[in-house]
């Protein structure tokens, strides 16, 4: 499955404790990165300063779902499990 332009999910509905550019302590869960911009798209896609977890991270149906609402809805369900 290829990431949905735009969705923005994994960028908003899990923690990350990982430092992020502009987040030193990474970010709470439901909290946007900062490096997602007004159109959700990650800024730091494709370079060495993008954490490891966000690189490591492959979009699929099972935790992405059908639509960007249903992304969000998961992966919060997801990150409220753990």
């Amino acid at each position: 499955m290829d990431c949905r332009l735009g969705c923005g999910a994994c960028c908003i509905a899990p923690s990350i404790s990982s430092a992020i550019p502009g987040m030193p302590n990474g970010k709470p869960a439901g909290q946007r990165c900062i490096q997602l911009d007004d159109n959700n798209l990650c800024q730091l896609f494709g370079h060495p300063e993008r954490p490891k977890v966000c690189a490591d991270f492959k979009p699929c149906p099972s935790i992405c779902g059908t639509s960007n609402q249903q992304a969000l809805t998961i992966i919060t369900e997801l990150e409220q499990l753990t």
